[in-house]
């Protein structure tokens, strides 16, 4: 299959190289055409626009900064929209925004084509081994139409929904990983200053829970089904212990401030008397604030389990 591919940077050389070693003939294009240099000198063709990839190609790939380069390499004169042929295919690896992937798809339906926001996780390593994980939203369809290629780039490529929902699950995962780093820088510079060696105290605290269970499994018997009784730990314990966390710090002068934020919305939530519920009860604070419910159907969660077996 004939395949095209905008935006060939350290992720896209690689995931290209991925391609061109599984037979597929490439068409390439990047603003700076020493980018295509490899992808070139192995057989791949140098288009001279982005128009000139999708006149050519069924199927097309970008790999771009963000939704503004993203958009201008569709809308511009020379860009996709203006080449794109029916049933086309753009998968956009881009970690872009939900708001440019349905203007995207807008523009091509009218065209009879399809845009998929294609965003991706693994770094440069996965893009190298075609390992990345490939969160999809787009027509199923045509997903499974070309599964096959996708699982070239990827391992086991994931249809989160329709269009935007790719992008959306890249957000949350990317937002939560942050999040986290900055909570763990928190508390291992307290348990430093506390005198405690750094990587004892990571070799220590690898032990527990958060070490043992992936961190988004810890979200499986509580928070998604939305049940917080009968409590694996109670709201009430786990007060205590970050309340005794973020008093240390204080005793230190080092500063928590998210780890003090947790301790207010968890202060909210014994206020509220949900101190023998489970201790993650106060997470229900912010899906109130955000207008939503979780409450997720338990089979529904223990599919996906199944499904890693």
């Amino acid at each position: 299959m004939k395949v095209g591919f905008i935006g060939l940077g350290t992720m896209g050389q690689k995931i290209v190289a991925n391609l061109q070693a599984a037979g597929h003939d490439m068409v390439v294009f990047d603003l700076f055409a020493d980018s295509a240099a490899a992808a070139v000198a192995k057989g791949a063709t140098l288009a001279a626009n982005p128009k000139q990839v999708a006149q050519e190609c069924e199927v097309f790939f970008t790999s771009l900064p963000g939704p503004k380069e993203v958009e201008a390499v569709v809308f511009d004169p020379d860009g996709l929209l203006a080449g794109v042929g029916e049933n086309s295919c753009h998968f956009d690896l881009t970690t872009s925004s939900q708001q440019a992937a349905q203007r995207v798809s807008a523009a091509y339906a009218d065209k009879g084509a399809f845009m998929f926001d294609a965003p991706v996780s693994g770094g440069p390593a996965g893009a190298e081994k075609g390992t990345l994980a490939i969160w999809v939203g787009g027509d199923s369809a045509k997903f499974n139409q070309h599964l096959p290629l996708l699982n070239v780039i990827g391992n086991a490529p994931a249809l989160v929904g329709e269009i935007g929902a790719g992008t959306v699950a890249k957000l949350v995962h990317n937002c939560a990983g942050y999040g986290i780093n900055a909570v763990m820088a928190e508390v291992f510079s307290m348990g430093v200053k506390a005198g405690v060696d750094p990587v004892d105290l990571w070799a220590a605290v690898r032990k527990g829970i958060l070490g043992r269970i992936p961190v988004t499994d810890l979200l499986v018997s509580q928070f998604l089904p939305g049940k917080y009784s009968p409590p694996a730990f109670a709201l009430d314990l786990a007060h205590k212990d970050v309340g005794l966390a973020t008093a240390l710090g204080r005793e230190l002068s080092v500063p928590m401030r998210l780890s003090n934020l947790a301790l207010e919305e968890m202060t909210e939530a014994k206020n509220r008397g949900w101190g023998a519920l489970d201790s993650r009860s106060f997470m229900q604070l912010q899906t109130e604030r955000a207008g939503v419910e979780i409450k997720a159907d338990p089979a529904k969660i223990q599919a996906v389990f199944d499904q890693d077996k």
